[in-house]
């Protein structure tokens, strides 16, 4: 097993595992997200960071991830967006792997967090994050503006 960092000619293979993750949460329609989109925030304006993790040269497993900042820690941290595992290579470490390449990078990197969301109902994620000791914020509750929502708040956009 080997993990490493995304390059641009890895851009149809990040939008499937976007496409995969969205098919697991039932959220295949919410996936707007285009290799162009991919290439322009992830490679041009270089806003998040993508590692895979391979088998025999082929891509299994891949985490999307970028900074984020605690005011109270005075740091920045790492926010992970997805963590994802295709089916057929699950409980073989992968997802382990990806997590703790993160953990590590966070470190490494000196941050005071690493962060994520889980969907309330993804048991046997909520099971691996809770393995790793990471604890629920129960007391928060994400929000969300969606991009019409932004626009609609900015006169003449």
């Amino acid at each position: 097993m080997e993990i490493r960092k995304a390059t641009a000619e890895d851009i149809p293979q990040i939008l499937n595992f976007i496409k995969g993750i969205a098919r697991y949460e039932k959220m295949e329609n919410e996936v707007i997200a285009t290799e162009a989109k991919l290439h322009e925030w992830l490679f041009e304006k270089e806003v998040a960071e993508v590692v895979f993790a391979e088998q025999e040269g082929e891509p299994v497993g891949f985490a999307l991830y970028f900074h984020n900042f605690s005011t109270f820690v005075g740091k920045a941290g790492i926010y992970l967006e997805d963590l994802y595992v295709y089916p057929q290579h699950r409980g073989k470490g992968y997802g382990k792997a990806l997590f703790l390449h993160l953990v590590k990078t966070a470190v490494e990197r000196g941050c005071g967090r690493m962060e994520w969301v889980c969907l309330n109902w993804n048991q046997p994620s909520i099971d691996f994050y809770r393995a790793m000791g990471a604890i629920s914020l129960d007391e928060w509750t994400t929000y969300r503006l969606t991009e019409d929502a932004l626009k609609a708040l900015v006169p003449g956009k």
